[in-house]
């Protein structure tokens, strides 16, 4: 018999293309995810994978167990699911979202999590484009984002947030100059947010591509470190702002034309949410309506 914990590993291998994110996705080491696709490989005597330099591509026997397998360890999601007691204030819930919205997002639920110690909040961070199909493949329960998914579940625009040019304390009103010459700060959404709000206030700018890139981070709370050197500039949401403690060194703009993104909360309403999720789904949108 097909042992279905590799047939879940096997499947999140694939889903997320790197064994390193399949081992954090799962919760076990790399090793681990490697020990259970050699496993799987001796049981069902064929080789799913050729490593290369780069990872892995999957084999014709590969692909074809990939396409039945993920329907298979769905079902037995379902199954699990179906048969645990449905609670409201117990179990584990999956977020992701771009770091700007886990500044606020993330404190508020573990608030909630003090106040029910038996819910445990899983809370990942990940750039726009990966967000919905984590969500589709049932890799997290919640989603957060700032693009308009393509997304065949439940989604809902919950909040529009105001971005902000943020420059060096020194540059109180930014001519389309000063910004080329302090160069940007970018960050996972960083050339998004930019094209959005300067396309709309600088005649001279058609794509944030046209500036020198000073500097990048994937961590968001420390994306104003570089500002406040005084090393360039960056667009952030607003709610990325007051999480900032050293106000001091940095400006925010207010800009003739103001730009909000629109931000979206997604689940898999393919499934019967589980209590749990459904009432994490109403916390998140009472949150940005505060």
């Amino acid at each position: 018999m097909i042992n279905p914990v590799f047939l879940r590993t096997f499947c999140t291998l694939v889903e997320v293309g790197h064994f390193t994110k399949a081992a954090e996705v799962l919760c076990i080491t790399q090793s681990g995810v490697s020990q259970h696709i050699k496993k799987l490989e001796e049981q069902l005597g064929v080789e799913l994978i050729d490593r290369t330099s780069k990872g892995f591509i999957l084999t014709a026997s590969g692909q074809r167990a990939y396409d039945q397998a993920k329907t298979v360890v769905s079902l037995l999601s379902e199954f699990s699911n179906s048969v645990k007691l449905d609670e409201k204030y117990v179990g584990e819930v999956r977020f992701m979202s771009p770091g700007t919205i886990g500044l606020h997002m993330y404190p508020e639920l573990l608030t909630v999590q003090k106040r029910h110690p038996e819910l445990a909040i899983n809370y990942r961070f990940g750039p726009n484009q990966s967000i919905a199909q984590a969500v589709e493949n049932n890799l997290v329960d919640i989603g957060l984002m700032t693009d308009k998914p393509n997304f065949s579940g439940y989604s809902k625009v919950i909040k529009s947030e105001r971005l902000l040019l943020v420059t060096p304390s020194s540059i109180q009103s930014p001519t389309f100059e000063d910004l080329m010459q302090l160069g940007f700060i970018n960050h996972p959404d960083g050339h998004h947010h930019a094209n959005l709000l300067l396309s709309k206030n600088f005649a001279h700018f058609t794509h944030i591509d046209q500036m020198k890139e000073t500097g990048y981070t994937n961590q968001i709370a420390l994306t104003l470190d570089p500002i406040a050197m005084g090393l360039g500039f960056t667009v952030l949401p607003e709610c990325a702002i007051p999480h900032y403690v050293n106000h001091e060194e940095v400006t925010t703009s207010t800009l003739a034309h103001p730009v909000s993104e629109t931000i979206y909360v997604l689940s898999n309403s393919k499934r019967r949410l589980p209590k749990r999720i459904q009432f994490m789904l109403d916390v998140v949108e009472q949150a940005f309506l505060e």
